[in-house]
Parts: structure tokens; C-alpha cells; sequence
């Protein structure tokens, strides 16, 4: 791995979730020594290198996702100049739900230098604070905005056995949570975490629907959610549920609703028994 002090380098540097003392020695090197510093806010960027004791002597950047685009031939052509570019972004690490991931491809296809200066990640503080499996989980970024595409992600984590890491804006929250508890299930376990290592963190545990009635009071500050995998899947009695969902339709539901409702309920695949419905009716 080439040193920071070799130019033609492009760096992806982690910063602090809150606390300033979290930087690296090697971030406050970097911030000192890079000739161009790419920052998702560059306000942001001047109060942490304060904050860090350190004065920025190379060209500073905006890199957000509005000019990202517009940023990358200018970059990669310092890079390729010979210079060391360093990537930040306002927390964690950059191209985690934030700017980089199209300059590192850039570099990568030109075949430039990349490294990267671990440090915070808000994904994996949040989970190995939850309380919940940590062996295996996957990574869902930001949870949809749109109702009927939240509704789509849930579904898409009912029957997944990782542990489900995911941000929402913290205005967003308390419906989010409601409509996870509708699609699965009030009981499902979930870890709320908010503010990370800052003065006012607070991580809420419990099921769905209690931490929705929780959030519904107003949840303030930066969010990330850990959600349990589903349970293994558990022996049904198939005949059982096709009966559950004729009954449903006979009262007047579209037999997709009532199937999709019948299966979230147990827990089964929602094409398993509305396949199965369909099969018994061509017998």
C-alpha cells in the first residue's frame, strides 16, 4: 500500500460520527498534507480540521452528490497529475450512502492508486450496539421514501435471515417503523440508534410496532436501524391458509391482498401460497 506521502493517490479518510476525538492520526496527517481535499461540506470540513488542531494547506473542494459528477474529471485528472487527492465526507466513511463511489470507479478504471484510512462507521456502530446476531447482515443504505416502495423493501426482508442495517431520516422514522410492523409482523425485533457518539446518543430496542409508538413522540438527530433477520421458517399447514385466504376473498379482498395478508401474518412466502391457493382451486 503506497504511503501518504506518495502523490498520485486518490484516499477515502472516515471522519467522526460526532466526536472530533474518534479521527485518526493518519486523518489529521492527511488533512494537513493532501494537495487537494474533495469534502461532501466543506463548512463541515473547515470545523473538524479546527476542531483536530490541523490547517488544511492544500486546494479544498465541494464533492456532494449535485456536483459529483461535475467534480470527477478534475480529480482524477490531479490524481493522474501526480497529486494526493483525499475524499471526506460530513461522517463515516465516503461512498457508504455519501459521494465517492464514482471517483474511486474513475480511478480505478484508469488504473490510479486508491487507499483508504478506516476508521467510524455508523453501519457497524449501530450494529454491534443493537444487541442483535452480528455474524452475518447485510447493508439496505436509505430506506425508500415513497410508501409503496417502503412497503416493496419490507417485503423484500420478510423472509431474509441477516441482520438488516439500514439509515431514515429522522422525520421519517416513526412511519417507517409502522409500516415495518405491518409488513413484518409488531413483534420483529429492531434496534433504533440515534446520534451516534455524540452528547445525546440513545439506542432504543424492543419490537416493531413498540418502537413506532415510540417514535411517533418525535425522534430528533441522526438515525440508524438495525433489524433482525426472520426467523427460521417453520413447518405450516398449507391447506390451513388457503382456507384462511378463500375465507378472506369470499368477504370481498382481491385474493393477491389476501394472500399477501395471510402470509405476512405466518410468515410464508406470499408466491408459495398464492400459488397454492391457485392450485387448489384447479382441483
Amino acid at each position: 500500500m503506497a504511503p501518504l506521502d506518495t502523490h498520485g493517490l486518490l484516499v477515502l479518510a472516515a471522519t467522526p460520527l460526532g466526536d472530533s476525538r474518534d479521527a485518526s492520526p493518519r486523518l489529521v496527517e492527511a488533512l494537513g498534507s493532501a494537495d487537494v481535499i474533495a469534502a461532501e461540506d466543506t463548512r463541515r470540513l473547515r470545523s473538524l480540521a479546527a476542531a483536530l488542531g490541523v490547517t488544511p494547506t492544500g486546494r479544498v473542494v465541494s464533492f456532494y452528490d449535485a456536483v459529483e459528477t461535475a467534480r470527477l474529471d478534475g480529480l482524477v485528472g490531479a490524481v493522474e497529475r501526480g497529486r494526493t487527492v483525499l475524499l471526506v465526507t460530513d461522517a463515516g466513511m465516503p461512498s457508504v450512502s455519501d459521494p465517492g463511489f464514482r471517483l474511486v470507479s474513475a480511478c480505478v478504471a484508469k488504473d490510479l492508486p486508491v487507499t483508504c484510512l478506516p476508521g467510524p462507521s455508523a453501519v457497524t456502530t449501530a450494529l454491534a450496539l443493537s444487541g442483535l446476531p452480528c455474524e452475518r447482515f447485510c447493508f439496505e443504505g436509505f430506506a425508500p421514501r415513497k410508501d409503496g416502495e417502503r412497503r416493496r423493501f419490507f417485503a423484500n426482508l420478510a423472509g431474509e435471515p441477516r441482520t438488516a442495517v439500514f439509515f431514515e431520516s429522522p422525520h421519517r422514522i416513526a412511519a417507517t417503523l409502522a409500516l415495518a410492523a405491518e409488513v413484518l409482523g409488531a413483534d420483529r425485533r429492531v434496534a433504533v440508534c440515534r446520534e451516534l457518539t455524540k452528547p445525546y446518543e440513545e439506542v432504543r430496542r424492543g419490537g416493531l410496532a413498540e418502537l413506532a409508538e415510540w417514535a411517533a413522540g418525535g425522534v430528533r438527530g441522526e438515525v440508524t436501524v438495525v433489524l433482525a433477520g426472520a426467523e427460521p421458517s417453520k413447518e405450516v399447514d398449507l391447506a390451513a391458509l388457503v382456507e384462511r385466504v378463500d375465507g378472506l376473498v369470499a368477504d370481498g379482498a382481491r385474493l393477491k391482498d389476501a394472500a399477501g395478508e395471510v402470509a405476512t401474518e405466518v410468515g410464508v412466502s406470499r408466491k408459495r401460497l398464492y400459488d397454492a391457493v391457485l392450485a387448489a382451486r384447479r382441483r
